[in-house]
This record gives structure tokens, sequence and C-alpha cells, in this order.
């Protein structure tokens, strides 16, 4: 299995990593440990979202996906209506 996953900074909550990795369990304390230049600054990180796709190219796809324009604006609507529930 392939995981995307969205981490949210706790001092720095307005930044958020988008990821993909076949070992979630593995990656997330990578990220807490500085060992990513891309988190290292903003930790650390809470893990606030993941999906499970069967292969790494669904899985990169979802995660690019996320990354354009397109996946932030659904990402940002999602966060708006779990702040309502």
């Amino acid at each position: 299995m392939w995981y995307v996953y969205i981490l949210r900074s706790i001092e720095f909550p307005e930044q958020e990593y988008v990821g993909a990795t076949e070992d979630l369990k593995r990656r997330f304390p990578e990220h807490n440990a500085g060992k990513s230049t891309h988190t290292a600054k903003f930790k650390p990180w809470k893990l606030i979202w993941y999906c499970a796709f069967p292969d790494k190219h669904k899985a990169l796809a979802f995660e690019a996906y996320l990354k354009s324009h397109s996946g932030r604006a659904l990402h940002k609507e999602a966060a708006v209506l779990r702040a309502h529930l």
C-alpha cells in the first residue's frame, strides 16, 4: 500500500505539508526528527489526514493533485466544513 498524507505544523498551524510514502509509520517520525529538508524548519508536525492507495502511481497522482491549485482549494474547503461540524 501507498499513502498520501497531510501534516500540519504544531507551532506554525498555517504551514501544511502534503507527501506520499509506502511506509507512513516510518515516514511521519522522520518529519518530526528533522530528516526532511522540506519540513525540518516547521517541526513538530501532527498528522491531520491520510489515505491509502493500492499502488504507487495512483498515490503519486493524488499527491500531485493535492499540491495543485485545484487540490489546495479542495483541501481548504474540506477544512472549513470540518470546522463547522
